[in-house]
């Protein structure tokens, strides 16, 4: 599970996420929706420990990230939205580092690497030298990676990139699994049509606190919306689309 109580942070006097609160329960897939600088990253790292905790309180998988970070660390498989991963190794390589890291019995990695290499159809390039592959080849490494160790919660910031659409099917089916199994899901994206199909539960941030939450349904009707996307435009305050695009769609009409 998840627990974000009155979170806050700042880089100095800009204040990034403010007094932020939200839960995920166990066996639950909730996206964290908002616009640019919004405060989503920070509190992703922040849940995975990649900035320290400023001011409120954070559990993860039952533990509190101020006085437990290790243990935290250990139960949480974390997608980034660009990660990075060692060009020079193969994902054979790769996996095995990964392994070491969280302390992996071989007999026991071993059969979860060949399935996750299986899973997004890995095993031709298994040996093969990363930094030949595709942004799409690479997203599929990152994600099998995140979930080497078996974590009880898993974040996912924007994992869909690069995919291919034979790849997303397998993510989405992966997500509803990885659900039924028990773990606790947090799905970050722009994409909010994405969103609202893998999402049952949605919170929706803005300037570091939470503006709306619910199920897509609710939060549309609660905004008066038909569709999520305007519920979206509505709360964050966007232009509307036809008004961003009126003015250069004009200028272009009169060809040369």
């Amino acid at each position: 599970m998840i627990r974000v109580a009155d979170l806050h942070h700042a880089y100095g006097d800009t204040p990034a996420v403010q007094g932020l609160s939200f839960e995920a329960g166990v066996g639950e897939v909730l996206g964290l929706l908002g616009p640019n600088g919004a405060g989503k990253s920070t509190t992703v790292k922040i849940l995975t420990g990649l900035l320290p905790l400023q001011r409120g309180t954070v559990e993860v998988a039952g533990f509190d990230i101020a006085t437990h970070p290790l243990e935290v660390k250990r139960r949480v498989g974390y997608v980034p939205e660009t990660g990075a991963i060692y060009d020079a190794l193969t994902p054979d390589e790769y996996f095995r580092f990964i392994s070491l890291l969280y302390h992996l019995e071989p007999d026991v990695v071993q059969p979860r690497i060949e399935e996750l290499l299986r899973m997004f159809d890995l095993v031709p390039v298994r040996s093969a030298r990363m930094v030949t592959f595709s942004k799409g080849m690479r997203q599929k490494v990152l994600i099998a990676a995140a979930l080497l160790h078996a974590p009880d919660v898993v974040i996912f910031d924007e994992p869909l990139n690069g995919l291919d659409a034979n790849a997303m099917l397998v993510f989405k089916e992966l997500l509803r699994g990885l659900a039924l199994q028990g773990r606790t899901i947090l799905f970050c994206s722009h994409l909010l049509d994405i969103v609202e199909r893998l999402c049952p539960r949605i919170v929706i941030i803005d300037k570091g606190r939470a503006i709306a939450g619910g199920t897509p349904a609710d939060i549309a009707a609660a905004t008066g919306a038909t569709t999520l996307e305007q519920a979206f435009a509505s709360l964050t305050g966007a232009r509307s689309a036809v008004d961003a695009t009126a003015g250069v769609l004009s200028s272009l009409e009169g060809r040369p």
